[in-house]
């Protein structure tokens, strides 16, 4: 693939030839993101793929053009509406779904699920074979999506912070920590976000918010391990990971402006004298999925046994699946049978 030329609609009323030249970059542009969606194995949403574009020439500063040419693009019907990880925050529940097979179509499908349904069935947890119990949390959407597989692998609970959690979702964090704690298990929150000056200092705003909710829940985060894993100046060097030249903050405002209430704060005068007045986003991880998973993996395998655990954990869910798949087949001699 060609390097990438990010498209830019002139000033003013456009004469016909410059219309059609501005329709041919964009369709171009179009094509690319395409042309590169094929070869992933994971969703992003518009901000990893700037980050992915940029790895095609586009340069940093045109990010915030790219989020919105995409958004304008997928309005137009020019690139898919799905190009983009969808929200789940506002995704709408109680769709109706509607059965397009025939009566024998459907019956040869429910039989063919009958025949495999046992493999559903999951008798054992697989905490009950760990010393740890452990979820995480991600700062971008981008993130949660390329960790998902490796997370699912584990049994991991996994979310997308969004800067604050929602409330129920942090109760319902720390309700599995306080089940899992009065087990004897220790809880582990595993954090991958940004490498700024917030990001480097997440677990105290963490537990903090979570210990707000202790007088709701019952549970105190005193002995949860939190740590943070990820973004470090070692693995941003290693990959090849680019900076953005500034400390701009989610309002717009700038840490490293003297009039920020939080410049002078300890935590980002320690921050600008290791590393300036940049910062790497953690969308940036999409251009080396590899490396990320392998990053996430690491991480939960400091706290979880995937040796002698797990494969007691797989042999007790497959014996209790063989019960089933037995028992079904009992219950359908019996229905042939005549039985009741």
């Amino acid at each position: 693939m060609s390097a990438l030329t990010f498209p830019r609609r002139p000033r003013g009323r456009l004469s016909p030839a410059k219309a059609a030249e501005y329709a041919e970059a964009r369709a171009a542009f179009c094509a690319a993101i395409l042309q590169i969606r094929a070869s992933l194995d994971f969703s992003i949403g518009s901000r990893g793929w700037c980050y992915i574009l940029e790895e095609h020439g586009l340069d940093k500063g045109d990010f915030d053009a790219a989020q919105k040419l995409i958004s304008d693009c997928r309005k137009s019907g020019e690139l898919p509406l799905n190009i983009c990880i969808e929200d789940d925050a506002r995704a709408f529940v109680n769709l109706e779904r509607i059965d397009r097979t025939s009566p024998d179509d459907e019956a040869a499908a429910v039989l063919s699920y009958v025949s495999k349904a046992h493999l559903h069935y999951n008798p054992a947890s697989f905490w009950d074979y760990q010393t740890c119990y452990v979820q995480m949390l991600v700062e971008k959407v981008d993130l949660k999506s390329l960790f998902a597989p490796v997370c699912a692998e584990y049994a991991i609970p996994l979310a997308n912070a969004r800067g604050n959690a929602d409330i129920n979702s942090r109760a319902a964090m720390m309700q599995r920590f306080a089940e899992r704690e009065a087990e004897g298990k220790r809880c582990i929150l595993l954090y991958a976000g940004d490498h700024d000056p917030a990001g480097l200092r997440i677990s105290d705003f963490l537990r903090k918010n979570l210990a707000d909710l202790s007088g709701a829940t019952g549970w105190t985060p005193d002995r949860l391990v939190i740590d943070r894993f990820g973004l470090n100046a070692d693995f941003i060097a290693a990959n090849g990971l680019t900076w953005i030249e500034n400390l701009e903050t989610g309002s717009g405002a700038r840490l490293d402006n003297p009039r920020h209430p939080d410049f002078a704060k300890s935590y980002v005068q320690d921050y600008l004298a290791q590393f300036g007045a940049r910062k790497v986003e953690a969308n940036a991880l999409v251009i080396r999925p590899a490396a990320g998973r392998q990053l996430c993996r690491d991480a939960i395998l400091k706290y979880v046994d995937d040796a002698d655990a797990l494969d007691e954990w797989q042999a007790a869910t497959q014996a209790g699946q063989q019960a089933v798949a037995e028992a079904i087949a009992r219950r359908l001699e019996g229905f042939a049978g005549g039985a009741v």
